[in-house]
């Protein structure tokens, strides 16, 4: 038996942030090493809502960067552009020709993104989990890390897998698409707004405050962790439900200070914030530093990053081809002499 394949990727849109790092990069980065790792930055995603196209093929270009600033190794997994592999918008369209459309109509995601465009919310929106289930399901991935708030979009590709494509068109025992299953990373999966404990971390969120990118400079970095909200509480704890910027607050030093969740309660049990927040902000500044530091290195480099995705892109290309070609004749289309 092979090792087990994993699938992931980021949006280009925004600098990615802390929630980007620590609740899926540095998972990435340790998957790469016992599984057979593809990762992508899912730039056909960045386009279901309105988007800058003077800054699109850059910000690509500076998420793949991310990607190998904080760890991920072309030696040991596959990074790839996604509109570069033509497939994942070939298979988006058939799946899309099986789905029911009120399978969708129910995605949550797409409600609260709705709600928030009005008028303006493209078709394209509506069709973004058929194009999460396509980039999954053309590397036959065996696990997909996700988080809470994926799980839905994850659980819609699995549907299409085994409801609309296997039992129509493949058998019991020759099942044409492979079913994923969840990987749930529970340590750092959800990292929380600095401006609201209760809301994940988010590129889309118009106020800048509520998030420490990875490229932030450490002025930047101390100043949003010094209005970061807290409570008049002194003291800082885990799992107190009335306290969930405490909690947000102490985790994030947990994990970028390397002392993990127990080290760090201890320490901080008694603490006042104006002792805190400095220690927190120090962690941080200098958890990004070697991140920032192979940055500037790679994009000082272009024409090695390039060729890395180039090489990522031939190699994810003979999968997903692969796989688009099994479903093209299940589905019974005409073979390209």
């Amino acid at each position: 038996m092979g090792r087990p394949r994993v699938l992931s990727g980021v949006q280009p849109t925004g600098a990615l942030h802390l929630g980007n790092w620590l609740g899926a990069i540095r998972n990435w980065v340790d998957l790469q090493h016992d599984h057979d790792t593809f990762f992508c930055v899912v730039d056909l995603h960045a386009v279901t809502v309105p988007h800058d196209p003077q800054r699109l093929a850059e910000d690509t270009l500076t998420t793949a960067a991310l990607y190998l600033a904080c760890g991920l190794d072309p030696e040991l997994c596959t990074i790839f552009v996604q509109s570069q592999v033509s497939a994942h918008s070939e298979l988006c369209w058939l799946l899309n020709c099986v789905t029911p459309l009120n399978w969708l109509e129910r995605m949550i995601q797409f409600k609260e993104k709705a709600v928030k465009q009005g008028d303006n919310v493209s078709v394209g929106l509506l069709d973004y989990p058929v194009l999460m289930a396509a980039d999954i399901l053309l590397y036959d991935a065996d696990l997909v890390p996700v988080g809470e708030d994926q799980k839905q979009h994850l659980e819609l590709a699995r549907d299409i897998a085994q409801q609309r494509i296997n039992a129509r068109f493949g058998s019991e025992d020759a099942p044409i698409l492979k079913v994923p299953k969840p990987l749930i990373l529970k340590d750092g999966a959800r990292v929380m707004s600095l401006t609201d404990g209760r809301s994940k971390m988010s590129k889309s969120d118009p106020n800048e405050g509520s998030r420490i990118t990875l490229l932030d400079p450490p002025e930047l970095i101390t100043k949003k962790i010094k209005r970061a909200k807290t409570d008049p509480e002194r003291g800082l704890e885990f799992g107190n439900p009335e306290r969930p910027e405490t909690d947000n607050l102490l985790g994030l030093y947990a994990l970028l200070s390397g002392k993990g969740r127990e080290a760090a309660a201890t320490e901080c049990a008694a603490m006042g914030w104006g002792q805190f927040k400095p220690l927190l902000a120090e962690a941080t500044v200098a958890a990004l530093e070697p991140i920032q530091k192979r940055y500037q290195d790679l994009m000082a480099d272009r024409g090695q990053l390039l060729a890395v995705l180039e090489t990522g892109r031939e190699r994810a290309s003979a999968v997903a081809d692969a796989s688009a070609q099994r479903v093209r004749a299940a589905l019974g289309f005409l073979t390209a002499s």
